[in-house]
């Protein structure tokens, strides 16, 4: 396993991600009402940017939709500004809430 970067020390991580090196990946998290090509139009706008999704959970529960997905960042097109602002700027389209994160963060944000 790979020791711990100089970012990941000042974000407070205590291991590097699980699969034991520096792949930069994004965190995004989605919720609304369910409806048809939430998946499909989120997927698009990552395989446009050259993103990867690597894992992907999702649920609908009494017409309510959540996600979260995992997606390697290492090869994207732009920058992940531009790749966070592109998804998140469907929630308009899609009406549901969008959030994009880098996997960094989002561990450091929900650490114990």
């Amino acid at each position: 396993m790979k020791e711990l970067t100089k970012e990941d020390e000042l974000l407070g991580l205590k291991e590097p991600n699980k699969n034991g090196h520096d792949m930069p990946r994004a965190v995004i998290s989605v919720l609304g009402e369910d409806k048809v090509g939430i998946i499909a139009t989120l997927s698009r706008v990552i395989a446009d940017y050259q993103g990867n999704i690597v894992q992907i959970n999702q649920n609908i529960i009494q017409g309510m939709f959540s996600m979260i997905m995992i997606v390697e960042i290492d090869k994207l097109s732009v920058n992940f500004e531009e790749f966070k602002h592109s998804l998140e700027s469907k929630r308009e389209e899609l009406g549901v809430r969008v959030v994009v994160q880098s996997e960094k963060v989002f561990r450091y944000m929900h650490r114990i």
